[in-house]
């Protein structure tokens, strides 16, 4: 390990975490106007362990497919032998933008400009991150793989859940206590619902993230309180219900929204998420809650 890298744990969590917010704050955020604009907020970061229990249990109960991060490990660093213990994920939130949630919150039925925006061309700043995360890590010594990027990341379908694929970064923020998850399957975090999650696994020893919550839902108010619905009313398409989320009917509108984007907005592009605005849990863990 390079000598300017910190040695404690502590440290070098805090060096990660420094290593994202950075990124974030330089020029590398950019929603694509023109203008500089960002694309995310400020972010937060979380910490798991590569032996959590969490991730066999998210390969039986989602299917065989799912890769643990000593499956990703060793697929990029065959020569290694490591064991899951020896492995951290880190976990990011990027939160949206006020500017991007007051457009949002006004649509109804498509996406806003910023928010189309913030699906491609954030998106792109999150695959950056990744990438940056990996750099940054590799350069200290540290062997890193961001698990989204890798070519045996793909796209699967669950018996159990529908669509699903062999990693999902926002199971992952929820292992490093980031958020859990709500009615419309988005994951509720301290910065609310509107954002977007990324990860990497590296070969270093982390103290694992508090996990404040024992329940995948706790800080939803329809599963936690019986309350609230307002996703629900938020769906244009009616994929949502108090059953839950139709992955299939919401992919088919998400797609539909392509011509929207290209028509009204100029570039090639689509989204829809207005199940993460205008509800109580837009910005943060609604009211009544608790959580971190």
């Amino acid at each position: 390990m390079n000598m300017s890298v910190p040695g404690k744990t502590e440290d070098l969590a805090l060096w990660i975490e420094g290593e994202i917010k950075r990124f974030i704050e330089s020029t590398e955020n950019d929603l694509n106007m023109g203008t500089g604009e960002p694309a995310w907020a400020e972010p937060l970061v979380g910490f798991s362990s590569g032996a959590d229990p969490l991730y066999l249990f998210y390969k039986e109960d989602v299917g065989d497919f799912y890769v643990t991060p000593v499956e990703f490990f060793a697929h990029h660093f065959p020569d290694l032998e490591v064991a899951p213990e020896q492995l951290a994920v880190i976990s990011w939130v990027l939160p949206q933008t006020e500017s991007t949630k007051a457009d949002h919150r006004r649509e109804t039925h498509f996406p806003s400009e910023r928010w189309a925006r913030s699906r491609i061309f954030g998106e792109m700043v999150n695959d950056k991150l990744r990438r940056h995360v990996v750099d940054v890590l590799t350069r200290a010594g540290i062997e890193a793989v961001a698990p989204v990027l890798s070519p045996i990341w793909e796209r699967k379908t669950s018996k159990r859940y529908g669509y699903a694929s062999s990693w999902s970064e926002r199971h992952a923020a929820y292992a490093a206590g980031l958020g859990t998850f709500g009615l419309s399957d988005g994951l509720i975090t301290p910065r609310g619902k509107a954002m977007r999650v990324g990860s990497a696994i590296a070969r270093m020893r982390v103290s694992p993230s508090n996990r404040p919550y024992k329940d995948h839902q706790a800080y939803c108010l329809f599963y936690a309180r019986g309350t609230c619905g307002r996703c629900i009313e938020r769906c244009p398409i009616g994929a949502i219900t108090e059953e839950g989320h139709d992955k299939y009917l919401c992919s088919r509108y998400v797609r539909m929204t392509r011509q929207y984007v290209a028509r009204h907005f100029g570039f090639e592009g689509y989204g829809c998420g207005l199940c993460q605005t205008a509800v109580p849990c837009e910005s943060g863990i609604p009211d009544g809650i608790g959580g971190p």
